[in-house]
This record gives C-alpha cells, structure tokens and sequence, in this order.
C-alpha cells in the first residue's frame, strides 16, 4: 500500500469517535475486546468490526492467548499520519509568519511578532474590549 492510501485508512480509521475511544484505551495498555466493549452501548460484533476497520488501518494488532484475544495500539501509521500533518503545520505556520511580518510593514511597526508577542497582544487586546463593553 503506498503511503497516500496508507494516510487514508488511517484517517478514516480515526475519523470514527467510538474507534479513537478504542485506541485511547489501548494507549493505556492491552485490552480484550470484551475489556474493550464495557464502556460502549453496542454489541461484541459491532465493536468487532470497528476493531477489524482499525486492524486493517493497522492501528491496532490482535493476539491470541488461549482463549483470549488481546488488543494492543501500533504505533507506525499514527507516526506516519502524524509526519504528514507536521508538514502542513510548518508550511501554515511559515505563512502566518509571512503575514505577520506584511502587517507589520504596513502598520509601520519593526519585525514579525514571536509567537508570545502575539498571545501577548491578543490578550490585551481581549482586555481592552472587556473594558470598551463595561
């Protein structure tokens, strides 16, 4: 499977609640699928197949011990998806940085704001109208 259609089982594996509810808990350590269904109001199977959806995104692996079949998390595709969306961050964070340090020049103000400068300034600008309001 090339690394596009990887990103996309992944992400449709994520974009399911009940599934990032599931692999919230295994990040906490391996579960059976009877541990994982409790808190759901839903069936073994339908659980199940949620199961197998996040299996197949290899999001999660099965074993067998005896009878019991344990869960545990895997790690590869959300490193993965998570590289992917780190690439897009950098680029939207460069831009805003760009749009920044424009409106800045035309504001007539020195340099782009660090990241701090602009919580700073957000946050007095929230005051100011808190104060406007009363």
């Amino acid at each position: 499977m090339d690394h596009h259609d990887q990103l996309s089982t992944t992400f449709a594996a994520l974009a399911d609640p009940t599934r990032r509810a599931i692999l919230e808990r295994l990040a906490d350590g391996d579960a059976t699928v009877g541990e994982l269904a409790e808190p759901f109001a839903m069936t073994l199977p339908a659980i199940s197949k949620h199961l197998s959806v996040l299996e197949r995104a290899g999001l999660v692996a099965k074993d067998r011990d005896g009878q019991r079949r344990n869960c545990r998390i895997t790690a590869t595709p959300l490193k993965s998806a998570t590289s992917w969306l780190e690439e897009y961050r950098r680029h939207w964070e460069a831009n805003l940085d760009n749009l920044d340090a424009y409106l800045h020049r035309l504001q007539g103000t020195t340099g782009p704001a660090s990241t701090t400068d602009r919580t700073i300034h957000t946050e007095n600008h929230a005051a100011t109208d808190q104060e406007k309001q009363s």
